[in-house]
């Protein structure tokens, strides 16, 4: 099968106001993201972010480019984070094999001609979520692992969102243009990720939910604060989040997301707090 894309256009909250149930999540919703043996990616006009998956299964895929990009190859004016959430896999760069087990991730930069996506084992394998963004400098690609991450701990028990946040690909740990992800793991017991939640209109971002449990499900809450909306997930699903909008969730369980974000600076800590009490 071929590889697959579609385009999203940006939306004014004043336009989202009026959505439907539908409307909202064909604009934000990303499914079907992890498809056996096709790459699978959603191009959004926010930062000209892009979001996408594979998973390879009876052979190797290739990264290529598509029609938007007006490009010879992908990464010739973009840099890639991926991060493995499936079985064990490899992803080679213009020849040199960068092996990922489940949770490790790897950033690649611009200029590199040739990516393909690899699994060690076909009923076991790699699950490969992809986040690129523009790039105007090219930067070494380098494998992170969970050990290479900046781990922080936040939230408790008490208020049902302790969680661990693994920032994976940042300044701190490798250098890139504008793209940074993470990980961020639910603790058993809690459910409420990025709570408080907080804009920032310097960066958009995208959320990927992953290890929902089956029978289970995740409420992603964005908008602004004085006028929240709602989609439900279920796993492997993602949502972009606009620049004025707020991202958070609760699950009917724990899970683990991804978040990655781009825009105008990589200060991780750039973002306006709401009050809970104050979001509607």
């Amino acid at each position: 099968m071929e590889n697959q894309f579609q385009t999203r256009y940006a939306s004014s909250p004043s336009e989202v106001k009026t959505f439907d149930t539908e409307r909202l999540r064909s604009e934000f919703l990303v499914q079907n993201i992890m498809q056996e043996d096709t790459l699978n990616f959603v191009y959004s006009h926010y930062d000209r972010y892009i979001t996408g998956g594979v998973s390879p299964v009876t052979k190797n895929v290739e990264l290529t480019s598509f029609d938007p990009l007006k490009a010879d190859y992908f990464l010739e004016r973009r840099e890639l984070g991926v991060i493995n959430v499936g079985g064990k896999g490899s992803v080679i760069v213009d020849g040199t094999t960068y092996e990922l087990e489940y949770k490790e991730a790897l950033y690649i930069g611009r200029g590199n001609k040739s990516v393909t996506f690899c699994s060690a084992d076909a009923k076991n394998p790699a699950k490969f979520y992809l986040n690129s963004t523009n790039a105007h400098k090219t930067f070494p690609t380098k494998k992170i692992t969970k050990d290479d991450a900046e781990v922080v701990e936040m939230g408790s028990m008490e208020t049902s969102n302790a969680r661990t946040i693994n920032k994976l690909i940042v300044n701190s740990v490798v250098e890139t243009c504008q793209l940074q992800m993470g990980m961020t793991e639910l603790k058993a017991g809690s459910v409420w990720n990025t709570m408080p939640a907080h804009v920032h209109d310097r960066r958009m971002e995208v959320y990927f939910y992953f290890e929902i449990p089956e029978n289970q499900a995740v409420c992603h809450f964005m908008g602004q604060p004085d006028e929240t909306r709602h989609i439900w997930l279920q796993n492997n699903e993602a949502v972009i989040s606009p620049p004025w909008s707020i991202h958070s969730g609760a699950g009917t369980s724990n899970y683990i997301f991804i978040w990655g974000m781009a825009g105008e600076n990589l200060d991780y800590g750039d973002m306006d707090i709401c009050n809970i009490t104050d979001l509607k």
